[in-house]
This record gives C-alpha cells, sequence and structure tokens, in this order.
C-alpha cells in the first residue's frame, strides 16, 4: 500500500531545498503545488507581517468526504537549524544522511514526507475521511516562531497529531513551558595595570552569579540553563560590559517561575556583593534584565480523544506505540495553549541538530502506515 520508493524521493526532495528560519520561501512555494496536486486548498496565512519572515505558514486543507468524522489537524514545520545550506541528502542501505557538513533536515522534513505519503495513499486507495487540516509552520526552530503568530482561526480541527520528535512509535503527551531570559551586566571600566581599583568587573559579577544559580537538571520536571556569555573588550581593561542568555524549563508553571525567579536573584545578589567605594561614592553594577515566556507547558491527558485514538490504531496494526514525556517546545505547545488538543509523534529522524542527522526510509513507512489507520479509524 505504501510507495517507499516515492517516499524517499519525496523526503530527498524537500532535503535539498534550502529553508532556514525566516526565508522558507522556496520550500513554501514548493509545498503549495505538492499538495494542490493531492486535492487541497492551501493559504497562507498573514503572520510574515509580524515575524519579518519571507513567507506565512502554510495551511493545506483537504475536504471531507464523510460528514460523519471529525476534522483532524497534522502539524509540521518547513524551517531546519544551521548548517543548512546546499545540503545534498544521501540514501545508503536505507538511511538518509548529508552528504556534506551540514545537518540532514529530516526535522522536520521527514514529517512533511510522511504526510504527503499518507494524502497520496488516501487519494489513491479512495478511502473515507473526514477534513483533513495540515499546517506547515514557519521558523519553528527559534523560538515556535510561526506558530506563536499563526492565524488559529482558520483552524476547524479541536484535535492534531504533530510530528516531530525523534524515533518511532513514540508518543509526547507532556512537553515543558520555557522562560527566555537575557541580562546585561554594566560594571565600571578601567585600566587592568594602573588603576584596577577604580573598575568593577561585569565579567566577575557574571561569575559570582553564575556561581551561586542552581543550573542543569533542576528535578525531574524543571531544567536551566545559561547558554551565551560574552563581553570585555581587552586582556588589560576592567570590563564594563557582559551580556548572558538563559533559560528556564519546567512541566510545572509554579517551577518554572520559581526557578525564573531564583536565576533573577542571583544577579541581583552579585550586584550587591559587587557594589564598592570608587572616588567616595558608592558603585553597583547595573542590571539590564528582560525575561518573557516562551511557550506554555503542555499535558495531553492520556483519555484525551485523540490519545484512545492513536492507541487504538496502533494496536490494531500492531504497532507498539509508547509514550514518554518530551524535554523540549515544539508547535503542539502552541497548538494546546490555543484549544487544539494536540500530541507529538516520533517521525524516525535521529541525531537532530548536527550532522549526524540520519533517518531510515523503514521507519518513514512505519509511520505512514500508522497516520493512513488513524485516518480511516477517526
Amino acid at each position: 500500500m505504501i510507495n517507499s520508493q516515492r517516499l524517499a524521493d519525496e523526503f530527498a526532495q524537500l532535503a535539498a531545498i534550502n529553508s532556514p528560519p525566516l526565508k522558507e520561501s522556496a520550500i513554501a512555494q514548493y509545498l503549495k503545488k505538492r499538495f494542490e496536486t493531492l486535492g487541497a486548498e492551501v493559504v497562507f496565512d498573514e503572520s510574515a507581517n509580524k515575524t519579518g519572515g519571507e513567507v506565512g505558514n502554510m495551511i493545506a486543507y483537504l475536504p471531507s468526504t464523510c460528514l460523519d468524522k471529525e476534522p483532524l489537524l497534522f502539524s509540521v514545520h518547513m524551517d531546519t537549524v544551521d548548517p543548512c545550506g546546499m545540503v545534498v541528502p544521501v540514501l545508503k542501505d536505507g538511511v538518509f544522511s548529508s552528504a556534506g557538513q551540514t545537518i540532514l533536515g529530516a526535522d522536520d522534513k521527514a514529517g512533511i514526507a510522511e504526510i504527503i505519503e499518507t494524502l497520496e495513499i488516501i487519494r489513491e486507495q479512495k478511502i473515507p475521511h473526514g477534513e483533513i487540516e495540515v499546517v506547515i509552520t514557519v521558523a519553528e526552530e527559534i523560538g515556535l516562531v510561526g506558530a506563536k503568530h499563526l492565524n488559529y482561526e482558520l483552524l476547524r480541527s479541536r484535535r492534531g497529531i504533530a510530528l516531530d520528535t525523534p524515533g518511532v512509535d513514540w508518543m509526547v503527551l507532556k512537553a515543558p513551558g520555557a522562560n527566555r531570559i537575557k541580562a546585561e551586566i554594566l560594571g565600571r571600566e578601567s585600566h587592568a595595570g594602573v588603576a584596577p581599583e577604580q573598575g568593577v568587573s561585569a565579567i566577575l559579577t557574571a561569575g559570582l552569579a553564575l556561581s551561586r544559580m542552581r543550573l542543569g537538571r533542576i528535578d525531574f520536571e524543571t531544567t536551566a540553563n545559561i547558554g551565551t556569555i560574552h563581553g570585555g573588550v581587552a586582556r588589560n581593561i576592567v570590563p564594563r560590559h557582559v551580556y548572558m542568555e538563559g533559560e528556564a524549563r519546567s512541566h510545572d508553571p509554579v517551577k518554572l517561575k520559581a526557578q525564573t525567579e531564583h536565576m533573577i536573584e542571583c544577579l541581583h545578589m552579585a550586584a550587591d556583593a559587587m557594589a564598592c567605594e570608587i572616588d567616595n561614592e558608592t558603585f553597583r553594577p547595573q542590571l539590564k534584565i528582560d525575561m518573557h515566556p516562551d511557550y506554555p507547558s503542555m499535558a495531553v491527558s492520556e483519555d484525551a480523544e485523540i490519545v484512545t485514538l492513536i492507541k487504538r490504531t496502533a494496536a490494531k496494526i500492531g504497532h507498539d506505540l509508547k509514550i514518554r514525556v518530551g524535554g523540549g517546545g515544539s508547535d503542539a505547545n502552541m497548538f494546546n495553549a490555543n484549544g487544539i488538543e494536540t500530541i507529538i509523534l516520533g517521525t524516525g529522524m535521529q541525531n537532530v541538530h548536527s550532522v549526524n542527522e540520519k533517518v531510515a526510509v523503514a521507519d518513514m513507512v512505519h509511520v505512514v502506515e500508522l497516520l493512513v489507520a488513524i485516518i480511516k479509524d477517526n
């Protein structure tokens, strides 16, 4: 029933199209034509006006052929992480990888190819189905930007499946929410050899703050990280500026709030500790802190209708589907926040966000088998 050669060809075609975040016009135009050949009506929302990208989110509608079936949403994203220029997908022993020093783009083009092959089969086999809505977002990789600005009024579905996690036979029902933290520390510069006592080091202030922060795995629901830090001008100047960026994540909103406040408090405590008298005046390092929510947590009940449907269907076709807890955010977080109960399904991709990324054709076939069965059972 599944045309594995067609599926492999489709993935290779998609992987070869350059699509960094906010520069997805080439792949968007390809996808528009491709979904129209499958009988879908394709529209783009106006999110590009807000994101500054080349194109908005794409929504493909496949009309219902069976009126008693509820609409069902499938979600994927069209952008990839860097390095993504000039990807050359190579198929060896049934496994795709990249030929050069680039990612492959299986995240999330494996999911896109799987949806396309699923719709090919639905059309060829004339399988009755309810309305199918395929949402292909932009700029997912830089903070779910497309999903945050998606026009949700264009959607009718109240249940969805996001194809965007590694492995096969995995279903993610819970994923953490996250807060972003940006901090600028302003110390006092001076000559490090002639008058070090006239300076207050922003780097030392940052180091003191970091030494007090709880980072890494905080508990089974919560993580935190400082991901970038840079500052200073020269080795012989007491540094005035330091810039830091980090995040806190948790499945529990209360814990997320507490961890975020802890990280910010550590910055203030460090600034207090570095305060000193210079020329008979007290100097305290200044802090400019920007904290904003990145995305909300998601938690879909195991008794939810979409979960029951997928578990029942997987068992029927002999797929050993397991549930796991996610550690990162995805577009599914935003769909759930907007009233569309959405789970995340594995696409077969492996080693994502690295030059060692790969995906097996057999795994993509396995996913398509489940998607077709879900649409039949819906």
